[in-house]
């Protein structure tokens, strides 16, 4: 496990690197709250932060820009549960949920910064606490990969990890919620409320069985958080009817996520995360810097 997590270290720094520290407005932590320059307003731009003064004075309109806080607080909420120990591609997908958080690490770390985890797997949530350093960087991401698969029909609690974080209130930073939101949305009424006091940022993780099956003929499929099994044959009909029914759910997710004002990211276990976590980062920049996404 060491040297596979060095490895995954290498990697993140190797390809992200440079794309959060320098001169330049925060990406992964957004605006800031501090007062900064005037400028004029541009399409997408938040209306929350427009100046009237300087507005009424120029005739023409205006937002304030803010300035970055130099010390971040991260929390990163993990879902470890039974759901997330499947993968039929390049990797589970408790994997990704271990590459993930490595990133957000990298990303937010340095200056004073302090990021910590809250990672459920239904039988239990473990707390790791919010400190600055490499090497706390280090070993919060090995104990998530330590973290123990949870029993067959265990069903996992995001939900509740969520209200944890949220409760008592913490100082105002970033929350990241990494899950692969299948099952009761329960999560959305907690992940607003979070989204209310702190940027968010949810990252849904994605196996392509999660969205079609494939034609294999008869198959038995099983709920690995509730046991339950059950053998069908995967017809043209059946493969129609679960394809759509797994369309439906993740738009329905994509929906909460955006009521929750969370920024969403999908990882998937077939593609180049990692590329999907650059162009992802990109945007933003873009976005916080006046720029079209």
């Amino acid at each position: 496990m060491e040297a596979g997590l060095r490895t995954l270290e290498l990697e993140v720094r190797r390809r992200l690197d440079g794309l959060l520290q320098g001169n330049h407005l925060g990406l992964v932590p957004g605006p800031g709250s501090e007062p900064g320059e005037a400028r004029p307003y541009q399409p997408g731009d938040d209306v929350r932060r427009m100046d009237w003064a300087v507005t009424a004075r120029t005739t023409t309109p205006h937002i304030r820009e803010t300035v970055a806080d130099r010390e971040l607080e991260t929390w990163v909420v993990a879902d470890m549960s039974a759901s997330l120990d499947f993968g039929t591609a390049l990797c589970e997908k408790r994997d990704l949920v271990v590459c993930a958080t490595a990133a957000v690490a990298h990303l937010t770390g340095g200056g004073g910064n302090r990021i910590g985890a809250l990672v459920s797997n239904g039988e239990g949530t473990t707390r790791l606490p919010a400190r600055g350093g490499l090497p706390h960087a280090r070993g919060l991401v090995r104990r998530l990969a330590e973290t123990p698969r949870a029993a067959e029909g265990v069903r996992g609690d995001f939900a509740g990890a969520l209200e944890q974080l949220r409760r008592p209130p913490r100082r105002r930073g970033l929350a990241v919620a990494i899950s692969d939101f299948l099952g009761p949305m329960d999560w959305e009424r907690p992940l607003r409320a979070l989204g209310g006091r702190h940027e968010l940022i949810a990252i849904e993780i994605v196996d392509p069985r999660d969205v079609d099956l494939p034609d294999v003929g008869t198959v038995v499929l099983a709920d690995p958080e509730t046991g339950r099994q059950r053998e069908v044959h995967a017809s043209a009909l059946l493969r129609k009817e679960f394809g759509a029914a797994a369309n439906a759910h993740r738009q329905a997710v994509a929906a909460g996520l955006r009521r929750a004002g969370a920024a969403h990211l999908v990882l998937r276990t077939d593609s180049d995360w990692i590329a999907d976590m650059v162009r992802f980062v990109v945007a933003r920049k873009r976005r916080w810097s006046g720029g079209v996404a």
